[in-house]
């Protein structure tokens, strides 16, 4: 490969660098802030110094625990408060070595599969709580470019990351226009003759499955089924992939249950209170609540109710061992709404617009994110040539 070496990656890349922190409210971050569909993860919150994992903005962190290396959890940290925070002690934080490696680039090495598998092959640990050792980065070997090559690999795949990550920031601002109607429309301009009714009389709570997993014929179909990581996941978005699907024959000898496209579904136990729209018909978990609309084809509608009404939702759970929602909380809290139906399929057309272009985005999303996929490995192997 010419100008390629053969580095040991712990000599590559610096693994959890000294870094001082101040004693002051320190930005924090936690697993659930990476999520593996986007670059970069932030802060959730600050909090005084305590033990984790120290950081800077642009470090890379990377899940060393199961399941999170799994399901991707490896982001790039921005947003931090003074440039440095701390996190989970289930990360380790990786940086460039100075006229080494570029930081950037180690972000990417840290996505390659090369360095991925290597990492899970060598967790150790009991089953369920695996967690990957540091010294299993000495044993890594890999053929990597000189630090000009790296940053030009590095601008390849950012144009892709940028553009995804411009589109998730689109349709967050998509969204929180379609809120701010529904706040308008039905909190800050209700009326007094308005009826109030309880969010089971707007919405219809389907229950759902899962199909016995011994059984082969059940399971790698064409049906997607969610699981409550799916959709936290995909929280506040329309969610196009699940991690895991079923048959024909695995929904018609189970409980699951199959809704269609623009169903709004909700994590009801675990990570409770996430909730999405569908981008096609799929089956989900009896860990969830799939909802439909009692108004026809409200779907958007409906969604915006469960997003106007999920912290009281989330103040409500039940049960000792996980928070739980259970029908009964769908029963206890209201909304008023306009006796006059036609205003309810008026705001239905008004905010139509809004899910279909973020619809359109997450289809876009998917594609850069697959072509994304696909370069990596080939620009991190040398299979395709960059020169500097």
């Amino acid at each position: 490969m010419g100008e390629w070496k053969e580095y040991r990656f712990s000599d590559f890349v610096c693994i959890n660098p000294t870094v001082k922190l101040p004693k002051e409210n320190i930005s924090f971050v936690e697993m659930k802030d990476l999520n593996e569909s986007t670059r970069y993860c932030m802060p959730s919150q600050e909090r005084p110094l305590s033990g984790g994992s120290r950081f800077e903005e642009g470090d890379t962190l990377f899940a060393r625990i199961t399941p999170c290396l799994e399901n991707g959890k490896i982001c790039q940290v921005k947003g931090l408060k003074n440039g440095k925070g701390f996190g989970s002690t289930e990360f380790y934080v990786f940086r460039g070595k100075k006229n080494l490696s570029d930081t950037d680039f180690v972000y990417y090495l840290s996505r390659w599969e090369e360095v991925r598998n290597h990492a899970e092959k060598n967790m150790d640990g009991t089953s369920g709580r695996q967690r990957v050792p540091k010294e299993a980065f000495s044993d890594l070997y890999l053929s990597l470019p000189e630090i000009s090559i790296q940053k030009n690999i590095v601008s390849i795949l950012s144009v892709l990351d940028d553009k995804i990550n411009l589109l998730h920031h689109q349709n967050a601002t998509l969204e929180k226009m379609a809120e701010t109607i529904f706040r308008q429309w039905f909190i800050e301009e209700a009326k007094d003759d308005w009826e109030e009714k309880k969010l089971s009389e707007i919405i219809e709570l389907v229950g759902g499955g899962t199909p016995k997993t011994a059984i082969i014929e059940y399971w790698n179909g064409n049906i997607k089924w969610l699981s409550g990581g799916d959709i936290a996941n995909n929280h506040k978005t329309i969610i196009t992939n699940s991690e895991k699907s079923i048959t024909q024959t695995g929904l018609t000898n189970s409980s699951a249950k199959l809704l269609p496209k623009y169903a709004t579904v909700i994590s009801a136990r675990g990570t409770v209170g996430k909730y999405c729209i569908l981008a096609e018909p799929m089956a989900f978990s009896q860990s969830n609540y799939g909802i439909l609309p009692r108004y026809p084809n409200c779907f958007f509608f409906t969604y915006l109710v469960i997003n106007h009404s999920v912290n009281l939702l989330q103040s409500s759970v039940y049960g000792s061992v996980f928070d739980t929602i259970t029908t009964k909380t769908f029963k206890e809290h209201s909304i008023s709404i306009p006796k006059d139906e036609v205003i309810i399929y008026k705001f239905e057309e008004r905010v139509a617009c809004f899910f279909k272009k973020i619809e359109s985005n997450q289809q876009q999303i998917q594609i850069l994110t697959q072509l994304r996929d696909t370069l990596l490995p080939k620009l991190m192997s040398g299979e395709i040539k960059v020169t500097d």
